[in-house]
């Protein structure tokens, strides 16, 4: 074996040992769900609960594959309706943060009235929103909007803050334009709070939908639960909800894949720090 091989042997023990813990990281969820539903199928058959106060796992998959068509019909109504609702999240809540941080107007003025407003329920807004814009498509993305709307902009601005003074301080002695300091310091070191603010705001959003179509739609899961609630139907309510799950955990490990392909270097940067205090352990 040669010095090179030598070398390269720790950093392969690492790669390896790196990619176990990985696969255990996803065998232990995926075990315990396992284990769950076995419980619930079989604590529904010995204590022989009825169907319609709650089904059995099996007959929630039968449902699925019985209803297949119109599930995924459906399921695509809800998901255009959070897309959409992130996508406005992301365009009005990002460039408002970054307003609130170089303006003492709006930071000390209207950031404390978007505080205040979070403490109005968004299903007392919902009707509203129903009233003035219809059973159409807007007022579930305005609703879903709403909700999501406030944790990416704090966190944005909690980003945008935590800069070190001493490199706001350095790069200004470089005589560098604050469209310069902002690409080069203060948004790279915002964006991991960013993508944590938009993780957060991707679970409130399918929240968001799901409400405007409680409230008033004529397609969508929420709508199948209603219809499921009104024709005491429980395995299609429960595979409305299955499928919304599904959508929210999609999605947050799409934001989570997006944030490591483009902060890469931060989770490197972690990722030693943690190797580095674990050898001075």
């Amino acid at each position: 074996m040669t010095t090179i091989d030598l070398a390269a042997a720790p950093a392969r023990r690492r790669l390896g040992m790196e990619h176990v813990r990985r696969a255990f990281g996803w065998l232990g969820p995926v075990l315990a769900l396992a284990a769950l539903i076995g419980l619930w199928e079989l604590a529904v058959v010995v204590f022989d609960v009825k169907e319609y106060v709650l089904p059995p796992p099996s007959a929630v998959a039968s449902e699925i594959v019985a209803q297949f068509s119109t599930l995924m019909a459906d399921t695509w109504v809800t998901l255009t309706e959070i897309l959409l609702g992130l996508a406005l999240t992301v365009v009005v809540a990002i460039p408002l943060a970054v307003a609130i941080v170089y303006s003492s107007f709006l930071r000390n003025v209207f950031y404390p009235l978007l505080v205040a407003s979070q403490a109005i329920p968004r299903v007392a807004i919902a009707p509203l929103m129903v009233l003035w814009f219809g059973f159409g498509i807007l007022p579930k993305v305005l609703i879903a909007f709403s909700i999501a709307f406030f944790p990416l902009v704090v966190a944005t601005v909690v980003g945008l803050q935590s800069v070190d003074r001493d490199t706001m301080y350095l790069i200004r002695s470089m005589r560098a334009t604050s469209l310069q300091s902002f690409l080069k310091v203060r948004l790279p070191t915002a964006l991991p709070n960013i993508f944590g603010g938009l993780k957060v705001a991707v679970a409130l959003a399918v929240i968001g939908a799901i409400v405007g179509e409680f409230v008033g739609s004529e397609s969508g899961l929420g709508y199948l639960v209603l219809q499921g609630q009104g024709t005491l139907n429980t395995p299609l309510i429960f595979a409305s909800v299955t499928l919304m799950a599904v959508l929210g955990i999609i999605l947050f490990y799409i934001v989570e894949i997006v944030e490591r392909i483009t902060i890469h270097w931060y989770f490197a940067a972690r990722a030693a720090a943690q190797e580095g205090g674990s050898h001075e352990g």
